[in-house]
Formats: structure tokens, C-alpha cells, sequence
């Protein structure tokens, strides 16, 4: 059976230190966050380590077929892109660049399914570029809710920019705002 409750988060520039402000601020969720943060494999397991400190949710690197579960963190391997099977399990892949990156938000956040009693987000928080714009629109056509990082509180504000001039986020939101948010959402 599918998980119809997803968080996906897409980070670049500044993504760890947000996400260190933000998982402190959230329970363990009735849902799966799945990150894609532009990383190298060199320092992916330490990204997980740094995330794990702060987040009452366990934190994990997605492996291949790895099933998803509420209530735990997933982040996208550095090097290789994340895809949703069916909103089910995790298939990686190390093809071509999307938007100059790998993993690429877009090709995470294009990969989710639509399902019955379905409650997705997707979340663009700070970072350089234009990545996750398509895959915001994706999710919204889903019927999911949609946020991005607000200027004030990104350390680079291109990829929620991005996201907003789409015209299909639902709410621009500080860090401690977009916590809440999910809270209400998924808490």
C-alpha cells in the first residue's frame, strides 16, 4: 500500500543549517519526510549524523528499495537521484544531471503519486537556482500543499523564488512558521 502522507524537502546552500532550525521544532510526524539536499556522497552520512542530533524522528540515508515509513526522515543520497516508487519504496539512480545537480529536487518531487486520502507537502527552502520549481508545480497539480522558505530567513534565496514565481506555492513562510505548518499538517 502506498504512504499518502509525504513531506518532501529540497535544500542547497544554507540547507543543513535551516534543517537544523527546523527539526528541532517538529514531533515525530504521521508521515515520511523525505529530504533531497544537493550533496556529495562524500559528506551525505555526515549530513544524516548532524540532521540525527536535532530530529525526535529517526534519520536515514535512503538506500535502494529501501521501503518508506511514517515517522522517519529519508535523505537522498549524494550523487544520485531519488525517485518514489509508487509512493512505496526508494529507487536511485546516477543518471544525467537535472537543473546541473544530482540529486535533483524536481526529480524526486515528479516522482510522487497521487492516492487516495492523500496528504503530500512539498518544501523549497533556501538554496541557489531554480531546482524544485517544476517539482513544486507537480506536487500542487497532486493536490498537495505547497511552501517555500521566505526571503528573510534563506541564506540564498534563488530556489524558493523560484518556486514562488510559479504562482502554485500556497504559503511562504520563515522557519519556525514553516514547522508549524507541518505540525498542523501532519502532527
Amino acid at each position: 500500500m502506498p504512504i499518502c502522507s509525504i513531506v518532501m524537502i529540497g535544500a542547497s546552500t544554507g540547507g543543513l543549517k535551516v534543517l537544523e532550525e527546523l527539526f528541532p521544532r517538529l514531533p515525530v510526524l504521521n508521515a515520511a519526510v523525505v529530504i533531497v539536499q544537493h550533496i556529495t556522497p562524500l559528506i551525505d552520512q555526515a549530513f544524516v549524523t548532524s540532521l540525527a542530533r536535532v530530529s525526535r524522528m529517526p534519520v536515514l540515508l535512503a538506500r535502494e528499495g529501501q521501503t518508506i515509513q511514517p515517522g522517519n526522515v529519508f535523505l537522498a543520497p549524494g550523487g544520485l537521484h531519488l525517485h518514489l516508487v509508487g509512493n512505496r519504496s526508494f529507487h536511485l539512480t546516477d543518471g544525467e544531471k537535472v537543473n546541473s545537480v544530482r540529486p535533483s529536487i524536481d526529480v524526486a518531487m515528479k516522482s510522487l503519486v497521487s492516492c487516495a486520502g492523500q496528504r503530500v507537502a512539498g518544501v523549497i527552502l533556501t538554496g541557489m537556482g531554480s531546482d524544485g520549481a517544476a517539482g513544486i508545480s507537480h506536487i500542487k497539480q497532486l493536490g498537495g500543499i505547497t511552501i517555500a522558505q521566505d526571503q528573510k530567513t534563506s541564506v540564498i534565496y534563488g530556489m524558493p523564488k523560484a518556486a514562488a514565481e510559479t504562482g502554485m506555492i500556497d504559503f511562504i513562510l520563515g522557519t519556525e512558521k514553516i514547522a508549524d505548518k507541518l505540525v498542523t499538517l501532519f502532527g
